[in-house]
């Protein structure tokens, strides 16, 4: 991420912060389909993120083009529009990030990274549900409804928004990062940090508290989802925003090979 994008970012987060009539989940889904809207649209994408072009006629623009949505959305879309930003699909990614923050902040006492978490596990168990709602030849239409079926009643209406927005517009990742990435921004938004903990088999409550307690020293106050990986044999992996601690058996039999190869 350049230097320009993460101004963009921080701005917009700013920006959230200063509406709280933003708030809802009408206004992140508005933002949503703004960004499906954009990234259909390589004219307008330009358009919004020319580095030269005056701010004003950007958010005339976005005033012309998304009419129909709150103030509050166009408001939000004005300002990451009249920003800079390092690479014209970075706008993408900020209009996802600015729809997921306010879904977050919508959901007042909803845990959205869990239910988020326990998508993403049940579709990396499931060989013939990850081609369904990942693959590229899929129609989004089709991915968002399966994943509004398979969820309705189950989780908050602010998750099934934020995953069928995800499997209509992949931006090229994988349904696995987009649903971790998707719960990272949440736990932000929400000031809690998530740890993704691979292990091969469950830890036991102590070990958990005692990995909490661990993981709060640097990190503060987090939530930790366990994911469990046979293939380990032993050991931890754990995984914070980008920063990676790995204590896995595989990784220090590599580490052990590496230096009696040296």
């Amino acid at each position: 991420m350049g230097s320009a994008t993460r101004e963009a970012v921080a701005a917009a987060k700013a920006a959230i912060a200063a509406r709280p009539s933003a708030a809802t989940l009408a206004v992140g889904e508005e933002i949503f389909s703004a960004a499906r809207a954009v990234a259909g649209s390589g004219q307008l994408l330009v358009a919004l993120t020319e580095p030269a072009a005056d701010p004003a006629a950007k958010a005339a623009l976005v005033s012309s083009v998304f009419g129909a949505l709150s103030v509050d959305a166009r408001e939000l879309i004005s300002g990451l529009a009249r920003s800079r930003w390092s690479e014209s699909s970075d706008f993408l990614a900020g209009l996802e990030e600015v729809g997921l923050r306010i879904m977050a902040a919508s959901a007042s006492g909803i845990d959205i990274p869990s239910e988020l978490f326990e998508f993403g596990q049940l579709v990396s168990s499931n060989a013939e549900l990850e081609l369904a709602v990942g693959s590229k030849l899929g129609d989004p239409s089709a991915k968002a409804a399966l994943v509004e079926k398979l969820l309705a009643g189950r989780v908050s209406e602010q998750t099934i928004a934020i995953l069928s927005h995800l499997v209509r517009q992949p931006l090229g990742r994988r349904i696995g990062a987009l649903v971790k990435h998707a719960a990272d921004v949440v736990a932000d938004e929400s000031s809690l940090a998530i740890a993704t903990v691979t292990v091969a088999a469950p830890l036991s409550s102590d070990q958990l508290d005692r990995l909490r307690s661990g993981l709060a020293k640097k990190y503060g106050d987090l939530r930790i989802d366990q994911v469990i990986d046979p293939t380990m044999i032993g050991g931890v992996r754990v995984a914070v925003g980008s920063d990676v601690i790995d204590d896995s058996v595989a990784t220090r039999l590599k580490e052990l090979k590496l230096q009696l190869a040296g």
